[in-house]
This record gives C-alpha cells, structure tokens and sequence, in this order.
C-alpha cells in the first residue's frame, strides 16, 4: 500500500446529536436537527475531506440507527472497514446553540451504549495497524468504561510496537469523569504519545500541571507549559490550542505547536470568528494539524492550516469540518 493511502485509524465513539434549529433552547422547538459526530470521527471525517485517508474503529449498534451512522461515515470518505455492530444503543447528546450571553449547553444520554459496552478484546489491532500511517485516539474514550480503556490500551500498544505515530487530544469532558479522578488514567496514555493535544484547562484538570490561567496565555507562558509536559511525558509534539470565549457568539481561537527536535514554538496566528456552531473545532484543529504534517509541513505552517481549520469549523452547523484543503489555503491567503 503507497505512503499515500495508508489511512490515519481514530478509534472513539459515534454519537447522535440532537439540536434545536436556530438558537432555540432545547424542547422550546418542536423539531430537533440531527447530526452525527464523536470527537475522533470528527477527526476521521475532516481528514477525509481534507484529502487524507482515513479509518474510523468504534462500535455501531444493530438497526437502522446504526447503519445511518455506517453510512454517514462513508459518504464523508472514512473508511469503515474495522466498524464492529453489535447491542441496540447508539449514544445520544443534546446540544442547545448559545447566543451572546447564553453559553452553548450540551446534555449526554450515552451510558450503556454499544461503544461503552464493548469489552476490550474485540478489535484485531495487529491486522487494523498495520498498514496505518498514525493512530488517533482522546481522552472521551478512556472516560467511557473499562472496556473502552482496554481497546484504548491494546491500540496503543499495538501502533508502538509497529512504530505507528501516536496522538492524543486530551479532550477534557467533566460530566463524563463525575465521581472520579481522571489523572491516574490519563498520565499513563499521555506517556505514550508522540503528539499531545490540549487546552490549558483539560492540562490541568487531567494531568495535574498548572497553566498561566489566563485567557489567552501568553506566548511565554505556552511554552513554559510545553516544557513541563515534554519533560514528564515525552511528547515530541505537543499542540495547545486557545479558546477566548468573548460571547458565545464571538470566540477568538489561536493555537501552538512545539516540538522536542528544534524547541521552537509555532504560533498558528489568531482568528476572531462570528460562531455558527463551537462543536468539533479541536476535532477540526486536530485534523488539520495531521493532514499538514504529514503532507510534510514544517511545524509553522502545520499549525497555520490546523488553526485555520478549526475556525473555519466554527461557522459550519454541525460537527464535522465540511471543507477541502484549498478552503483552508484560501483563508490562509485572506490572513497572510
């Protein structure tokens, strides 16, 4: 298989999003809008469209719902070759929009889906691995259950032994981590990445090293931050992204990409954008990030596009990145 078509594998749950149209709230509207997403098939999706192969590995349940979500996964180019079916749940969210002061407001209802009932050794990750090119996974995977965690581990496993680049966004989700202190878990999978992806707050609440605390931090205080993960984790990348929220209308969004073998930290610049929808602009950052890397970008123009990408996310409804490689360039171009 060439360099090219190797696909980048995401493994994480499909979920069902319901929202109200416009910036209704949640039940005022007798019609809910559907979409489908999931933080590491967002990821999937927006490679794909970006022009990179890709490979999503979750569990779908049996019925309709299910084959909706398979398809839906293939009509963006992911490839769904390694998709298990079995159980009758498909996780759901409500997301109701937010408008100027009203913050954006997200109601799970996933708990005993066919994802998070899984058991840990379903997956073939020798034969799944080995012709991928890196391996996606977040930290919402490892929130979801014992079983989850276990296929989480073997993967990880598995791409390190094959040599198979590793990135981890940390992905902070508290409602999915009440009762429990997500530290122990995440410290050992962030160890084992190459790239780490992550907002100050989901570094400190899930792997225990103070941040700045500002909005934004300032460019020293990043790297402050990097040099601390690098020196306790390894990462040889590792990618922060900032979210300023302004209103829930209006976000500023700007993003940093530092690696072990020059020390430099590259600013992706900073975009000011009128919010359509926050949902998946990390996914979007992430994918882009690993579409331009490796297509060989330096790490400064890496992070341009990845930055660009997640905020061209943030004015598309739903949760996937609906646009090509050359949307991101013509951007980029407006900016320069």
């Amino acid at each position: 298989m060439s360099q090219v078509t190797r696909p980048v594998v995401t493994f994480g749950e499909v979920l069902l999003r319901l929202s109200p149209p416009l910036q209704e709230r949640l039940f005022q509207s007798p019609t809910m809008r559907t979409f489908w997403g999931g933080a590491e098939a967002n990821v999937a999706a927006g490679l794909a469209n970006l022009g990179t192969a890709s490979q999503h590995v979750t569990v779908l349940p049996h019925g309709a719902i299910g084959d909706a979500a398979a398809s839906a996964l293939r009509a963006d180019g992911v490839d769904t070759t390694h998709v298990l079916r079995r159980g009758d749940r498909m996780g759901l969210y409500f997301v109701e929009p937010g408008a100027d002061v009203r913050p954006l407001r997200v109601v799970y209802d996933r708990a005993d889906s066919a994802f998070a009932a899984q058991q840990g050794d379903e997956f073939e990750w020798s034969m799944i691995l080995g012709n991928a090119r890196w391996l996606h996974v977040t930290g919402i995977s490892a929130a979801l259950g014992d079983g989850p965690l276990r296929n989480l581990h073997a993967a990880i496993d598995v791409a390190a032994t094959l040599g198979v680049s590793i990135s981890l966004d940390l992905n902070f989700r508290p409602a999915l981590w009440v009762g429990r202190d997500p530290k122990p878990i995440m410290q050992a999978l962030a160890a084992r990445a190459s790239l780490l992806i992550a907002n100050p707050g989901a570094i400190d609440a899930m792997l225990g090293i103070r941040t700045a605390g500002t909005a934004p931090e300032t460019a020293a205080a990043v790297h402050a931050t990097v040099d601390a993960l690098h020196a306790t984790y390894g990462a040889t990348q590792i990618a922060i992204t900032q979210r300023e929220v302004i209103s829930a209308s209006r976000h500023a969004w700007q993003a940093y990409l530092w690696e072990a073998s020059t020390g430099v930290l590259s600013h992706g610049g900073r975009h000011t954008v009128t919010v359509v929808d926050r949902a998946g602009g990390g996914d979007a950052f992430t994918a882009g990030l690993l579409h331009a890397l490796l297509a060989g970008a330096p790490a400064h123009d890496a992070v341009r596009f990845a930055t660009a990408a997640g905020a061209l996310k943030m004015t598309i409804p739903g949760d996937i990145n609906r646009v090509s490689a050359g949307d991101v360039q013509s951007l980029l171009d407006t900016v320069a």
